[in-house]
């Protein structure tokens, strides 16, 4: 059987790059204000989302993945990331906390509904199985 050879890479048109970059920082930011608004949410979780929109920035925007980057507070988490593809051990610890405690207070909340009560369990199992799975950083010293 003849061997078939690889088609050359297909160049978008200007304007769907243009859409697509556009779209994909559109993403980036509805990430960003979810993590925000995680943060005072309970069960809403903020660093998949801080995580997600610093991922869409650099594809997107080198500006806006730039200015999150150097950000006070979330450039720290999203510079561990890039570099280290892993997780405190003190975050996974707290995330794992919001989400027990997130999914109690649901469970119980839907006391007279089971089968919500066992998905929500179902649910939060998987996401700490999912934080779990993330290699854990070593302990630093700041830099």
């Amino acid at each position: 059987m003849p061997q078939s050879k690889p088609s050359p890479p297909v160049s978008l048109p200007s304007g769907t790059r243009h859409l697509r970059r556009l779209l994909t920082a559109a993403a980036g930011v509805l990430a960003l204000v979810l993590g925000l608004i995680g943060i005072v949410v309970p069960g809403l979780p903020t660093t998949p989302f801080i995580l997600l929109a610093a991922a869409c920035f650099a594809r997107a925007s080198p500006r806006l993945h730039g200015w999150l980057l150097t950000h006070r507070q979330l450039g720290p988490l999203v510079r561990d990331w890039e570099h280290h593809r892993s997780l405190p051990l003190a975050v996974k610890w707290v995330a794992s906390a919001m989400m027990a405690a997130a999914v109690g207070l649901s469970a119980w909340q839907l006391s007279e509904r089971p089968l919500l009560q066992i998905a929500i369990i179902l649910a939060g199992l998987v996401g700490a199985i999912v934080v779990w799975r993330i290699p854990t950083r070593a302990r630093q010293g700041r830099h």
